[in-house]
């Protein structure tokens, strides 16, 4: 790239220098006019992507009369889950990781401000020098050594005369928001991943008093047979029937003690403090309050998604990236000024005349870079192109995961309510099976068979039960979880 730099001749002046500075500054404004119209951007590809329109999303245009609360897991009414929940998002690594990356974006912005607002330093040069006698230097300087010095004040300024350093400004803060949001977006994973496996750990804790029931009914059973068998009433097969329940109902157990064991674990290792697992009591699901879920899915209800409001963040710092890129075309206008004092000889510092003071105005204009900055630009409307193409997939997959947990949640509360006349009739037949056998009119083998149907059955409750709380907090992590990040409000139509 060839440039050409315009600095005036530096001399003595007056201190106020009224026209020399009137006329460069004319001079300026004008050269500035005229090679404004240089830029070439010709042979730019144009933009490719366009943003994703609400109307084909299928979404209802109501809007919601609740949002979801920041603390949406204290609905559950769990102390409990509210303590371990308060520790995991002030202990948990991975969620500080995220807020330092917030931190560093969030500095970044400060030097891209400092690019579009006046500098001033300061300098202090002191030299001890002994001058050639055969150089440049005349007399007396030539041929001795002498101390010098200056002490100087420098003021710089490059005018954002064509939005370069506000453009990048802009990008900066968009991607300081879309950090924001990904902070915003692993603070609702976590919450959620903390409260399903919360869940979890309940559904094992009933499913193991389900199987602490099934082992105490074949204990009684067992009771029941050797009583019959010793009274010749039943047969060793019945016997050994009875006493096969009873290892298998252990090995249940035991399996089901494991898998609370790995739960609470990783309950305490995603609070980030592994102390926790000692001192942790089983939950229960049927202490747990439901969550409320919205009927529909308004589509400003999807914007509060974190990651969506990232996707929308990260078109906006793009687009910014094309207008920087665009300003590359156009002049850099500099305005350096200096003032201060200078001597030979150290004494004559701070004496009357060693003053001196300048300014050195500058614009530098790209003539021929080799299609650099046409091929930068380019890149940076790809940049732009690849960011809306994420948004638009971020938002489809948002649609996706919520309209599924909506349609989960409607299904799983029509197989409860098939399951609970199921489970009524399960325990009734058992029942009416079990008194027939004290009766001597069936066979153990019915018992069996009816009692293992009634297992199943509260075994499905439990399930089911955890299915529609599970679902309820897939749906709220769908939904954003509360964040509360701003949405961007990206154009792209003109860029």
């Amino acid at each position: 790239m060839s440039s050409f730099t315009l600095i005036p001749k530096r001399g003595l002046m007056p201190a106020s220098m009224p026209a020399p500075i009137s006329a460069l500054s004319s001079a300026t404004l004008a050269l500035l006019l005229a090679l404004a119209g240089c830029a070439d951007m010709s042979g730019v590809r144009p933009l490719q992507a366009k943003s994703i329109e609400a109307a084909t999303l299928g979404l209802s245009a109501s809007v919601p009369t609740e949002t979801l609360a920041p603390q949406w897991w204290q609905a559950l009414g769990d102390s409990q889950l509210d303590q371990l929940m308060n520790t995991a998002l002030a202990s948990n690594p991975n969620l500080k990781l995220a807020q330092t990356r917030l931190t560093k974006a969030q500095a970044a912005l400060g030097l891209a401000n400092s690019a579009t607002l006046p500098q001033l330093t300061g300098s202090l040069d002191v030299a001890r020098q002994r001058y050639t006698a055969n150089g440049m230097i005349p007399p007396p300087l030539a041929g001795t050594v002498w101390s010098s010095g200056t002490l100087q004040l420098n003021a710089g300024w490059e005018l954002d005369f064509f939005g370069k350093y506000q453009a990048a400004l802009d990008a900066a803060i968009g991607s300081a928001k879309a950090l924001e949001a990904d902070t915003q977006a692993a603070h609702n994973l976590l919450a959620s991943q903390i409260t399903r496996t919360y869940l979890h750990w309940a559904r094992l804790n009933d499913q193991q008093r389900v199987a602490e029931r099934s082992l105490a009914q074949r204990e009684e059973s067992l009771k029941l047979v050797r009583e019959r068998f010793n009274a010749g009433l039943d047969t060793k097969l019945e016997l050994r029937q009875s006493e096969g329940g009873l290892p298998e109902a252990r090995q249940q157990i035991e399996a089901l003690q494991e898998q609370m064991t790995l739960a609470r674990q990783a309950l305490a290792a995603m609070a980030g403090s592994p102390a926790l697992a000692q001192t942790m009591k089983a939950p229960s699901l049927a202490a747990l309050k439901p969550l409320s879920s919205p009927a529909s899915l308004p589509a400003n209800l999807l914007g509060l998604r974190p990651d969506v409001a990232a996707a929308r963040w990260r078109v906006e710092a793009a687009g910014k990236d094309v207008v920087n890129a665009k300003a590359q075309f156009y002049p850099n206008i500099n305005l350096v000024a200096f003032a201060g004092l200078s001597s030979i000889g150290l004494d004559r510092l701070f004496r009357s005349k060693s003053e001196q003071m300048g300014i050195a105005p500058a614009v530098r204009l790209p003539i021929f870079d080799g299609g650099r900055l046409r091929a930068n630009l380019s890149a940076k409307k790809a940049d732009l192109d690849a960011a809306i193409e994420s948004y638009n997939a971020t938002v489809i997959e948002a649609v996706h995961e919520t309209t599924d947990q909506l349609a989960s949640i409607q299904s799983i509360q029509r197989q409860r309510a098939e399951q609970r006349q199921a489970q009524a009739s399960a325990e009734s037949a058992y029942d009416i099976a079990l008194q027939r056998y004290k009766a001597g009119l069936t066979p153990y083998l019915n018992v069996l068979a009816t009692e293992t149907n009634v297992l199943a059955q509260r075994r499905q409750a439990i399930d089911l039960s955890l299915r529609e709380q599970d679902t309820q907090v897939a749906l709220v992590k769908a939904l954003g979880g509360g964040a509360q990040v701003p949405a961007a409000e990206a154009s792209v139509a003109s860029r």
